[in-house]
């Protein structure tokens, strides 16, 4: 007998609330405010933030959405009509990030603010809510792995509740929401305890960082999941885009380091008004 967790919180009436809007939301939230607190010792107002907030969040809902339409087309091209139906499940992180990152340039250059040090300030709290958000999946026992046995994850030494949430339908399921979410925890970590080291990151380079931890992980991770989207119906969307930005950020790092070689400030330093783009 399953003994699965409620993806619903709560109820207000007809309105089912689950705990995967709850934790995304949440996210949303520390992203905000540590972004807020790093700004403010970057000289960045925290309206600038909480505005870009306001515009980036459905906006990266959109893109998401789209993203995850255009690699399951054969689907929506015979169901238009759930298109739009976003209440039914369907998006993708990356096309959130990648529409989050198209508001953010817009976004900076209207405000005139530098958008390699607003990346810099942002990427740890995007991070951090993708670790938080990821635990969405495990309520709604989605994007898990292959089936997988129970003798496996007691070797993991997992607490129980997990190890029960990962019994789907008569059988065990790889926990790869866990890997994604643990991985991504670590590198968290680690750029939260070295950006302020002096000389350390060039401006952009946190940013960078971010996107080289993470897309790592990810190839890692979605290589084992069982509802990734396909190219072909053989080539895994987000480790390809994975494999793309892994190396484009590592070629784009030393390019900025060895070749363009500009007037940068560090990361770590402080900054005054008027802005200075890079």
């Amino acid at each position: 007998m399953s003994l699965a967790l409620n993806p619903v919180a709560f109820t207000l009436g007809s309105l089912q609330v689950k705990w995967y809007g709850i934790l995304m939301a949440t996210g949303v939230l520390v992203a905000t405010l540590m972004a807020i607190n790093e700004g403010k010792k970057r000289h960045i107002m925290p309206d600038d933030f909480i505005d870009f907030v306001l515009w980036a969040v459905p906006i990266g809902f959109i893109g998401a959405r789209i993203y995850y339409v255009v690699f399951e087309w054969g689907y929506f091209s015979q169901h238009p009509d759930q298109i739009i139906a976003i209440w039914n499940g369907g998006i993708a992180i990356y096309g959130g990030l990648i529409a989050g990152l198209i508001v953010l340039l817009v976004f900076c250059h209207q405000r005139m603010l530098p958008p390699f040090l607003m990346l810099d300030i942002i990427a740890p709290g995007v991070m951090a809510a993708q670790v938080i958000a990821r635990w969405g999946n495990f309520m709604n026992q989605e994007a898990h792995g292959a089936k997988t046995s129970l003798a496996f994850l007691e070797s993991l030494h997992l607490p129980h509740f997990i190890i029960q949430q990962m019994y789907i339908n008569g059988a065990y399921y790889q926990p790869t929401y866990l890997y994604e979410s643990t991985l991504n925890l670590i590198g968290l970590i680690l750029i939260l305890s070295l950006r302020h080291r002096k000389h350390l990151f060039k401006r952009g380079e946190i940013f960078l960082s971010y996107v080289i931890w993470y897309s790592a992980v990810r190839f890692f991770v979605e290589g084992m999941r069982t509802d990734s989207l396909y190219i072909a119906n053989t080539i895994r969307v987000s480790q390809a885009l994975s494999l793309v930005l892994f190396f484009g950020a590592i070629i784009l790092w030393v390019y900025r380091r060895k070749v363009v070689k500009p007037k940068w400030y560090l990361a770590g330093s402080g900054l005054k008004y008027p802005y200075n783009r890079d």
